[in-house]
């Protein structure tokens, strides 16, 4: 378990996670709003040598991040109702893409991850930090 005090503690927490990524890792990222999911998203991402500016993609869905060390793709399930609209944006095929899958919100469809994913679940604590806790899927 680990713990993060502030926003940039998340970013950092991240940054060192991406060096140990390799292609065809999968990150599932659970926890409520602002516990700091996308914080961490874009410490993996710039840990990945990127200069993209990582924003959540609720809206969007999918964000590719191509011009790091390896390829991420970034997802964001909250706004998605049915694992059959994940499957509609083409999750099968980046399935299968040589690069890095991060999923915000993973808890919402977690039959559609494959059994190698690694599993984050950030919780709020009551003195405002998050503690990090990895899980595997069984």
């Amino acid at each position: 378990m680990t713990t993060l005090h502030t926003a940039e503690d998340a970013y950092n927490w991240g940054t060192h996670l991406a060096p140990t990524l390799a292609a065809g890792d999968l990150i599932a990222l659970c926890g409520n709003l602002g516990a700091g999911k996308t914080q961490i998203t874009r410490g993996i991402v710039a840990g990945m040598e990127s200069q993209a500016a990582v924003t959540s993609p609720t809206f969007t869905l999918v964000h590719e991040y191509l011009d790091g060390r390896l390829p991420v793709f970034h997802f964001d399930f909250y706004r998605m109702e049915t694992a059959a609209e994940v499957i509609g944006i083409g999750w099968d095929e980046f399935l299968t893409e040589p690069g890095v899958i991060i999923v915000e919100w993973a808890d919402m469809f977690p039959d559609l991850l494959p059994l190698n994913t690694r599993w984050f679940h950030i919780e709020a604590q009551p003195d405002g930090s998050r503690q990090i806790t990895e899980t595997q899927k069984s």
